[in-house]
């Protein structure tokens, strides 16, 4: 399983986009957690996450996950993909990152 973390400044735009992605997930029996939290959580969820996406309008916090991560990815969600919901397009784009296509 592919622990999958969405981080923006208070939670609630991702909790709905990891509705989207979960959704996707299910779709093509994608083993994976998805999880959303708010920038002040990160440090509570870094064991075991496998990748962090940060929304868009955090994008400005990427250097300061980067160095907290170490060596979890860090990637920032495109903005057109965010603001369509685009669960799908982002879960996909997540698990070839991964190596999970």
């Amino acid at each position: 399983m592919k622990n999958i973390l969405l981080m923006c400044s208070a939670g609630m735009s991702t909790s709905i986009m990891v509705k989207k992605m979960t959704e996707a997930a299910a779709k093509i029996n994608a083993d994976v957690s998805i999880k959303a939290i708010p920038e002040q959580a990160l440090s509570d969820h870094l064991a075991n996450t496998d990748i962090i996406l940060l929304g868009p309008q955090v994008r400005f916090l990427q250097d300061k996950v980067k160095a907290a991560a170490k060596d979890i990815p860090v990637r920032v969600i495109d903005t057109m993909d965010y603001g369509m919901m685009d669960g799908e397009k982002i879960l996909l784009q997540t698990l070839k990152i991964l190596g999970e296509n």
